[in-house]
């Protein structure tokens, strides 16, 4: 092929493209005004729908055959629905900050930019501003796949009034911030004493003799790192765009698959979704076989558990609570009876929600 050949072809594609362009802009413009429709007939109802938003992106996930990935797609229709849900509703969600956390990040891949992100200097703080209607919802982190439970979170969970509506699975991408030319440079490295545990092989290997540094927040480190010479932080990409800071070396993180899972914090009930899970905490009586007589319930109905999680119950000593992941929702028959049967035998019992399984 000549290159002007080549060059033709190439013009034939952009004016395609030009053209699904303008189509694309009407159609969306024409979804946003449905949305705008539905938000006046639902009145006072809840304008965010977590259950709805979840059977749209699965359902266009299963519709498509590429080449865009499936993560790809989900995310691009997450911004669509994100300013669809703004022209309704414009949505404030309290999160862990300052801006450029992971649980920032969080926030923007679950509800999109169409959302007034909050933050806030501590978890307590975070659930005390969904509680007191300061905004409409919370992102906590809940737990990681390396480090395991975030306590903090498990502890006000059985105190609030709050219930889990959604949930995040939020890769996490460590990178070497640094405004140093090279390694060599670095004196002090900043970061979140997670995301320092986080990476200890790394650091091991490369700056052994350099002295960690813990912090409030990656956040905070990027920005230590974007003002002080020869400092480095451990971070996020979010971070370093924010605070201006260059990714010396990306992907330091230990493990490979590093992922947070986060819940999302509301008010209202989510219906189900085909796809979903409820979340428990419960406490057993102190007698031989008391916890096995609390899990029995599950296997009778054949319900599955994704995750069992012991701590202290802070009400006396050797004393415990156990949080539970179930896959279903509690509306689903099996699930129903399970804790039917579940609230006559232990002593203790909250149902912290149910809510759809992320979709990416």
């Amino acid at each position: 092929m000549s290159t002007e050949e080549g060059e033709r072809d190439i013009a034939e594609h952009r004016i395609a493209i030009d053209a699904l362009d303008r189509e694309l802009l009407r159609l969306l413009n024409e979804r946003a005004a449905h949305a705008q429709t539905i938000g006046r007939l639902k009145a006072a109802g809840a304008a965010y729908r977590p259950d709805r938003e979840a059977q749209i992106l699965r359902g266009l996930q299963q519709e498509n055959h590429g080449p865009l990935p499936d993560e790809a797609v989900a995310a691009v229709f997450r911004q669509v629905m994100s300013a669809c849900l703004a022209l309704e509703q414009k949505l404030s969600i309290a999160y862990l900050g300052p801006a450029g956390t992971f649980s920032h990040a969080a926030v923007e891949k679950h509800f999109g930019d169409g959302v007034a992100a909050q933050p806030y200097a501590s978890i307590d703080e975070v659930f005390r501003a969904a509680e007191s209607g300061q905004t409409d919802y919370a992102v906590v982190p809940v737990e990681n796949s390396t480090e395991g439970a975030v306590g903090r979170t498990l502890d006000l969970m059985c105190q609030t009034d709050l219930t889990i509506v959604g949930e995040v699975k939020l890769r996490i991408r460590q990178h070497l911030l640094s405004r140093a030319p090279s390694l060599e440079s670095i004196t002090r490295i900043y970061s979140h004493a997670q995301s320092l545990s986080q990476c200890l092989l790394w650091l091991a290997r490369h700056l052994p003799a350099v002295p960690r540094i813990p912090v409030a927040s990656n956040a905070e480190a990027a920005r230590m790192a974007a003002s002080e010479e020869g400092a480095a932080a451990i971070a996020g990409d979010a971070a370093a765009s924010i605070y201006g800071v260059d990714v010396l070396v990306p992907h330091i993180e230990d493990d490979p698959n590093n992922t947070t899972r986060f819940w999302v914090l509301g008010r209202q009930k989510s219906m189900p979704s085909g796809r979903d899970e409820t979340s428990l905490v419960m406490s057993a009586h102190n007698r031989p076989g008391a916890v096995h007589a609390l899990l029995e319930p599950f296997a009778t109905h054949r319900v599955s558990m994704s995750r069992l999680e012991s701590r202290p119950a802070r009400t006396g000593l050797w004393e415990y609570l156990f949080f539970v992941d179930l896959e279903g929702h509690q509306d689903d028959p099996p699930v129903a009876a399970a804790l039917a049967e579940l609230r006559h035998r232990a002593p203790f019992l909250k149902l912290l929600g149910s809510y759809p399984a992320a979709t990416y």
